[in-house]
């Protein structure tokens, strides 16, 4: 007798598996621990199997007959049901697989172990943000130029120019993983090539005018905020190395008797050194009586972590600095480049080494982190000495130029 709803309802538990028949080879298995499992019992070329067809309440006892028929439909047409089952999974697993989410995370992971921390996150939240919302679901080999585009549009449309750019590249590393791993036959995404407004590069904010530096530097030496902050501020330009890289400077990467600062370079992962004038290791040893003890030379509140990324931009904002259209923590380094070339005339490719750019030149564009460093250590001393003078203001820049313009032709002679 086939059953109904109120019996398989009642059916209750009992100390071994049983089971209910339904009829037409379906019937239900009630486990000890209460649980209610749909069966079909059938054969395929003489051979005796079974075929899920889903759990009781979430598969009623009129859709587990809706399934039973649908398997015999199979049986009927010569196709085993259970295989057939086992190959739609397969596919969707394999669909899964292709996703744009999927080719986008799978690039991610194996790139991010050679990104800094910060690059990794702003990667992620473009991706999260952007991109897998519209297309995260489609299999990557069906996405069409226009779809991408779209895409691309809306980050135009709130103002995001920079991102569309940045997403248009992006989009283009994911679809030629994809079509190395053998999930997409072509990059669709370089058609797009010129469709997006120009971008306008904005450079980091930046002073070059030095009677205007010297301002600066004054300001910094009454900056009120916390002893670390305001180390690290006095610091950066000397040093001019990127904000990340200063506040995650270590005393273990650091030999003030030597008078040098080695450490991986966050962008390029390769290592770096930065020759320290006497003023720089002065101030290196001050701060050394205050915080030698932990790992980081400027450490955060929390003293095992470093201080925080927005501490520079903060304490400039503080002494009424505008950070967008004045100066930056970054903006230390093109303060450094222009006057250095300009004003001391170091040549540019000593320059560019120091701030661990990667220079063309014969044998690539590979960094040599010694390279140059004889001309590196007389540039920054140089540079501290620059500084100083302006920060006293007691010399017209002019004649401060010139006599670090005659050290400087001393020392490459």
């Amino acid at each position: 007798m086939p059953l109904t709803d109120l019996e398989v309802r009642r059916a209750t538990p009992r100390t071994k598996t049983y089971r209910i028949s339904d009829g037409r080879g379906m019937y239900l298995e009630i486990a000890p621990t209460g649980g209610k499992y749909w069966r079909l019992k059938y054969r395929f070329l003489d051979r005796e199997k079974r075929l899920a067809l889903g759990v009781y309440p979430d598969v009623t006892l009129a859709h587990a007959r809706r399934k039973r028929d649908e398997a015999r439909a199979m049986l009927a047409d010569g196709v085993d049901p259970g295989q057939a089952k086992k190959e739609k999974k397969r596919l969707a697993r394999l669909n899964a697989a292709t996703t744009f989410e999927a080719v986008a995370l799978e690039w991610f992971d194996r790139q991010a172990p050679g990104w800094a921390a910060s690059h990794s996150e702003k990667i992620m939240g473009r991706l999260t943000k952007d991109l897998f919302p519209w297309l995260g679901s489609r299999p990557i080999a069906d996405i069409t130029p226009p779809e991408v585009f779209e895409v691309l549009r809306r980050a135009e449309s709130r103002g995001a120019h920079d991102t569309a750019h940045r997403l248009h590249q992006n989009c283009g590393q994911v679809f030629r993983y994809a079509v190395a791993t053998g999930r997409a036959t072509r990059d669709v995404s370089a058609d797009l090539r010129g469709a997006l407004r120009p971008n306008r590069h904005t450079h980091f904010a930046s002073i070059t005018d030095p009677v205007k530096v010297g301002e600066m530097l004054r300001a910094f030496d009454g900056f009120s905020g916390t002893l670390v902050v305001r180390a690290a501020l006095r610091l950066a330009p000397l040093l001019f190395v990127r904000p990340g890289e200063l506040r995650l400077a270590q005393w273990a990467e650091i030999d003030l008797e030597q008078g040098q600062w080695r450490y991986t370079v966050s962008k390029t992962k390769t290592e770096h050194l930065v020759p320290l004038a006497t003023q720089a290791v002065q101030m290196l040893r001050e701060l050394q009586a205050l915080t030698c003890q932990w790992r980081y030379v400027f450490p955060g509140r929390d003293r095992k972590k470093p201080m925080s990324g927005a501490a520079i931009n903060a304490a400039l904002q503080r002494l009424g600095y505008d950070t967008k259209t004045e100066i930056t923590g970054h903006g230390f380094r093109a303060m450094a480049r222009t006057i250095l070339h300009e004003r001391l005339r170091f040549a540019a490719d000593v320059i560019e080494h120091q701030l661990a750019h990667r220079v063309p030149g014969a044998l690539g564009n590979a960094y040599n982190r010694t390279r140059f460093i004889e001309d590196r250590i007389a540039m920054m001393q140089a540079w501290a000495d620059y500084l100083d003078r302006l920060k006293v203001g007691g010399y017209r820049a002019e004649a401060a130029e010139k006599r670090s313009r005659r050290a400087n032709f001393c020392v490459t002679m």
